[in-house]
């Protein structure tokens, strides 16, 4: 089969590979779109060891089970893999199983290919209506469905529903599309680029901003860095929470100070639930979303020129989907 395979520090490759082999309880899924992730960007500029090169990246994806009792069925991959088995599984936080794993870091190879191998409990069943890219979306945004709902569950019952998001790329644009969703109606979001900015405006009811010195009961951080944390922290209100979803860089930025004395709560956000990605799903299948019509399409063997145009910051889309038999 073909596949975009990371072959180094900002080298990606579309090429031949061994075809993908489904184990005992495993279906064969050919994917018909997926996404290009933040983490990927992180592989590909050689900032993530969890993945190592060579490798298929690529976990953001919707296909057609192909062969087997389901054969022909359309599905979105939740690309989490758990055992089902510990207490963190066992309690519906199968993103805390230690022995968790996920396509594009090993031992498993990512969707960037036109197959993959994935258990039945990780599929969601697609209806006719909804495109295949718009399926493949349900990762990013199961990503943050799970972050908001973090936050509004330790947001104090006094505290205004008003939100800030940091970063308009597509977990910034998905965290404010979750927060109207779940009944916040007062978003913010601040994007400094302007082309991304401008893109970003008319696709829901939020602002998009390229600044602001209000302060927010919620915030989430959608970006992850040092200088981001440290707007979070200046800008939540006291006794608001943070809802940390980026993962640019490992440290720096948090007041803590201001933290403890404001007592601003920080919640680390990673992945989500298995039932945060369906009911993800659920509410791409039926609208609650918004149109999703922010992300741009293109083919599989055109990857590595999305990678550099991603790289270089002129991709005002949050999200480029590839399509690999184009």
């Amino acid at each position: 089969m073909k596949a975009l395979v990371y072959e180094s520090i900002e080298q990606v490759a579309f090429r031949d590979v061994p075809d993908a082999t489904p184990q005992f309880g495993e279906h064969l899924i050919r994917i018909e779109a997926v996404g290009i992730c933040g983490s990927d960007m992180h592989a590909y500029l050689g900032h993530d060891a969890r993945r190592p090169a060579p490798l298929i990246l690529g976990h953001e994806a919707a296909g057609t089970i192909t062969g087997g009792p389901r054969d022909g069925t359309r599905v979105t991959i939740n690309p989490l893999v758990a055992c089902g088995i510990c207490p963190a599984c066992t309690s519906g936080r199968e993103n805390l199983c230690a022995d968790r794993q996920i396509i594009s870091m090993p031992p498993r190879e990512g969707a960037f290919a036109q197959y993959v191998a994935m258990p039945d409990t990780n599929l969601v069943e697609v209806p006719n209506h909804v495109s295949f890219a718009k399926a493949a979306l349900a990762e990013p945004l199961a990503v943050s469905w799970h972050a908001v709902r973090l936050g509004l569950e330790a947001l104090h019952p006094a505290m205004a529903l008003k939100a800030l998001v940091i970063g308009g790329g597509a977990i910034g644009v998905a965290a404010a599309l979750a927060l109207l969703a779940m009944g916040v109606e007062d978003v913010v979001i601040v994007e400094p680029n302007d082309g991304r900015r401008a893109y970003l405006q008319g696709i829901g009811t939020f602002n998009v901003v390229k600044e602001t010195v209000d302060s927010f009961p919620l915030v989430i951080d959608a970006v992850g860095y040092a200088a981001t944390r440290a707007w979070a922290s200046a800008q939540a209100q006291p006794g608001g929470v943070i809802a940390h979803v980026g993962l640019g860089e490992d440290a720096g930025g948090l007041d803590i100070r201001r933290m403890t004395l404001q007592e601003i709560t920080f919640i680390g956000t990673y992945t989500y639930t298995a039932e945060d990605f369906r009911q993800t799903a659920q509410a791409i299948f039926d609208g609650r979303l918004g149109a999703l019509d922010w992300i741009e399409e293109r083919k599989l063997s055109e990857g590595a020129e999305a990678f550099r145009e991603l790289r270089k910051g002129v991709v005002a889309a949050p999200k480029i989907i590839l399509a690999p038999w184009a």
